[in-house]
């Protein structure tokens, strides 16, 4: 039997005894390891009763058994979908009622409150901790190492993430085993990795960059890799003179700027640095030049595409651009009122064609034609131009999207809880420059009755969004601005109140 993603990744090294995973704590699971204890938790899943096309969300700690649980979900022919681990038990309910998952993956610390959201959906509770027990692998122990994988083809699901517009609710992007077999592909050849590789992951692995793009590929071309827990100075110091790659967000190269351990003679092993997830300025890029020699790789993608471009590994790496369309992916840039193209040049709509791109929204048949066209170009909210060459680079967001620390925050969903607070009147929420993060969450709020004191709102807030969600600064006005047609002009909130 076939199963095309299982068959490209994992099947391979069955028989690789070298190091795969190297973690915090100092153990090393090799390839095989991994293969084999991949095959015990697909065995733990089929137990659970976890069939093809099923959904496994998973919100779980990033350690080896939890990326064994993404290669297993593949092989049992299910659908993975790793959920942010700073998501409330508020946040989490609308992913599981909308997924309908058969089993949900958390800490043991977190059953008490996720038992009777699991309950209403139907779903099986399974655990897996920081330091890999739970009932996940308890159920996995002692099952064989084979596992005949199930037969799963280019255009079955093998993904599912949830992406978010300014309006409306939570979209599930469904992604194929073609879309991301061939965006690692594409990656993999444009990028030189190889086997003789040490890639550097101190990536979330809950999101399309630190799963996908990272760790599909260093499986694609059998890439060690140092498996950390998080972004740690001292750690990514301490493993930089040992390895050749590094991908990471804005945010770590900007600490990793800040720190005097940073020169020339550290980075002389390295061959890539690679930044994504979020918009690099271009005095990062000048900055971490002039202190190592080396220019960091910036690319362009999205949770509905994969990646889409990529600046060159041999050539120009231009700051401010996300380079060239990867593999077999279209760009054009288009007129937003009507979707006709637009020559070089000309700012206009970001669309992207190709293998890429995903098959559609989970359960949003109409949210899916409003963005997906019928010749295949998918409408991506951004704002771009090509220049002669064909090098695309991102001049703003059509979406009102928030970019913090490489993770992507939506206006509307904090907007929605601040105005339930007490006192509220109506709120906007925009993003401002970050030297650390990027951007910055701030919110402008209209109150009942005019203050300075943000701490009612930030101990409302708290339990029902994630930290990085939370608004850095509160703004009171006694309005909002607004334009003739009576919208927030999130603009002139962004001018007066941006610095």
């Amino acid at each position: 039997m076939t199963n095309t993603l299982y068959d490209a990744l994992i099947a391979p090294h069955r028989s690789n005894d070298s190091p795969f995973l190297i973690t915090d704590s100092g153990n090393t699971v090799s390839f095989a390891d991994f293969v084999r204890r991949a095959a015990q938790i697909a065995h733990a899943l089929q137990k659970n009763g976890v069939t093809p096309g099923d959904r496994v969300v998973v919100r779980a700690p990033k350690v080896s058994e939890t990326l064994a649980l993404y290669a297993a979900t593949i092989q049992v022919g299910a659908i993975y979908l790793p959920l942010n681990n700073a998501y409330t038990a508020e946040e989490l309910t609308y992913f599981i009622n909308d997924a309908s998952p058969t089993v949900f993956v958390c800490e043991d610390c977190d059953v008490d409150a996720m038992t009777p959201i699991c309950d209403g959906a139907g779903a099986k509770i399974l655990t897996l901790n920081a330091d890999g027990s739970g009932t996940l692998t308890d159920a996995a122990d002692g099952q064989s190492t084979d596992f005949e994988t199930v037969s799963r083809g280019p255009d079955d699901l093998a993904a599912l993430l949830y992406t978010s517009g300014t309006t409306g609710r939570s979209k599930g992007a469904m992604l194929s085993h073609k879309n991301l077999l061939s965006n690692a592909q594409a990656l993999t050849e444009l990028w030189g990795i190889t086997s003789a590789d040490r890639l550097i992951h101190a990536l979330p692995i809950f999101h399309t960059h630190g799963l996908f793009v990272a760790m599909n590929t260093s499986l694609l071309a059998g890439t060690q890799v140092r498996f950390m827990g998080k972004f740690d100075l001292d750690m990514i110091f301490d493993e930089i003179p040992k390895s050749t790659l590094m991908m990471g967000v804005p945010t770590f190269y900007t600490r990793m700027l800040g720190d005097d351990r940073l020169t020339k003679d550290l980075v002389k092993g390295m061959r890539l640095f690679v930044s994504g997830s979020a918009p690099l300025l271009e005095e990062t890029h000048e900055a971490f030049e002039a202190r190592t020699g080396q220019r960091i790789l910036e690319r362009y993608g999205m949770t509905e595409t994969n990646m889409i471009a990529s600046n060159p590994y041999d050539g120009a790496r231009i700051a401010g651009t996300v380079g060239f369309p990867i593999g077999n992916a279209e760009v054009q840039v288009t007129d937003p009122d009507n979707g006709n193209p637009l020559p070089a040049g000309d700012i206009g709509m970001i669309e992207v064609r190709g293998d890429n791109v995903f098959k559609g929204y989970w359960n949003m048949p109409e949210k899916t034609k409003e963005e997906l066209r019928d010749n295949g170009f998918f409408i991506t909210g951004d704002l771009g131009v090509l220049d002669d060459e064909g090098r695309l680079s991102i001049v703003g967001r059509a979406k009102d999207l928030i970019i913090s620390g490489g993770y992507n925050i939506y206006p509307k969903e904090i907007e929605d809880v601040l105005n339930e607070a007490p006192g509220v009147v109506e709120s906007a929420v925009f993003g401002v420059p970050h030297p650390d993060f990027g951007e910055a969450v701030v919110a402008a709020m209209v109150m009942e009755c005019r203050q300075a004191d943000d701490a009612p709102l930030k101990d409302f807030i708290a339990p029902k969004l994630a930290r990085f969600k939370q608004p850095k600064t509160f703004v009171f006005l006694d309005e909002l601005p607004r334009n003739t047609m009576g919208k927030v002009q999130k603009n002139i909130l962004r001018d007066q109140h941006g610095r």
